[in-house]
């Protein structure tokens, strides 16, 4: 019923998250009314996706070798909050309140899902944080820990707060602001804000 390039598109566009077959439908529709000019665009977007690199420190998303952020001479260095995930980042920065580093963990503990500590990037935080130690002994470390207020996240934190007792740094959660069960991609900059500025 449908020609093959449009079936083959739609096809495609579902493997996408959140996208069913009535919604790869539309999208197909709606570029096929799109100019030329304007898909060659967007078809060099996605191209160009493969060339993004993982930043060596952080875990986060960059062009090549360390990201934005970790390049950012006027952030804290020695202020690092711990997160699940790159989406994490984003509204943690509209709020404008954080002037420290990320460390992204890949995830957290979860036992159904067969994610353990080997999974995450626990390892390479204690190397950080030691080699913070090094270069300058006499200036405290923080870590803020930052995960989603779920029973996988609040596993983690206690999990991760025993991992990081021995090197005598100082290790803060998120306080008050965030409802248990919620998200922080999706809160909005107010509670975040909140919950940075109460974190104990």
């Amino acid at each position: 019923m449908l020609p093959k390039q449009i079936k083959n598109l739609a096809n495609a566009l579902t493997k996408l998250p959140e996208i069913g077959p009535r919604a790869a439908l539309r999208l197909v529709f709606f570029l096929l009314e799109t100019e030329q000019n304007e898909i060659l665009d967007l078809s060099e977007a996605i191209k160009s996706l493969k060339t993004v690199k993982i930043c060596p420190q952080c875990f986060n998303l960059s062009d090549n070798g360390l990201c934005i952020l970790c390049q950012d001479k006027k952030r804290d260095n020695r202020q690092i909050m711990v997160i699940e995930t790159i989406l994490d980042i984003l509204p943690i920065e509209r709020t404008k309140q954080y002037h420290g580093l990320y460390h992204i963990l890949g995830g957290v503990l979860s036992p159904l899902d067969n994610i353990g500590p080997e999974k995450l990037k626990i390892k390479e935080l204690i190397t950080r944080i030691n080699n913070l130690k090094k270069e300058n002994p006499s200036l405290p470390v923080e870590i803020i820990i930052a995960f989603n207020p779920t029973t996988e996240g609040d596993t983690t934190t206690l999990y991760l707060e025993r991992q990081l007792k021995p090197l005598s740094i100082s290790i803060t959660k998120l306080g008050r602001g965030l409802a248990t069960g919620s998200n922080l991609e999706y809160a909005d900059e107010n509670t975040i804000a909140e919950s940075l500025k109460s974190r104990k």
